[in-house]
């Protein structure tokens, strides 16, 4: 008996970049260079995993509900994406030991049906 030649099809698994708004609260006492590199450096995280950034606009500080680590206000910038889905906890994990991000929120947004 002849052993059998099995041949796999390899999957080209497609993915397809999913619609996020990202509102990211940071650090006040960033000056308007430091902001803008930090803006910056999210950017190109995304873009590096093949994913963009379509609009982004800065609403300027704000005062915070509540303290966080001893600030009272907060430079709110809100940002619309589009990215992979596996992509997004590697994105929140950057947030979150970023020393600038004081909070962010990561938001799919919903797609339309027709």
């Amino acid at each position: 008996m002849t052993p059998r030649k099995t041949t796999k099809a390899k999957s080209s698994k497609i993915i397809a970049l999913r619609d996020y708004e990202l509102i990211v609260i940071a650090n006040p006492e960033l000056d308007d260079e430091s902001l803008n590199t930090t803006i910056n450096k999210i950017e190109q995280f995304i873009s590096e995993r093949e994913g963009s950034v379509t609009d982004t606009e800065r609403w300027g500080k704000k005062r915070l509900a509540y303290p966080i680590k001893n600030f009272h206000e907060g430079n709110y910038t809100l940002s619309q994406l589009k990215l992979k889905p596996e992509t997004t906890s590697e994105l929140e994990a950057s947030l979150q030991i970023s020393e600038e991000v004081l909070r962010y929120l990561l938001i799919r947004k919903e797609s339309v049906q027709e």
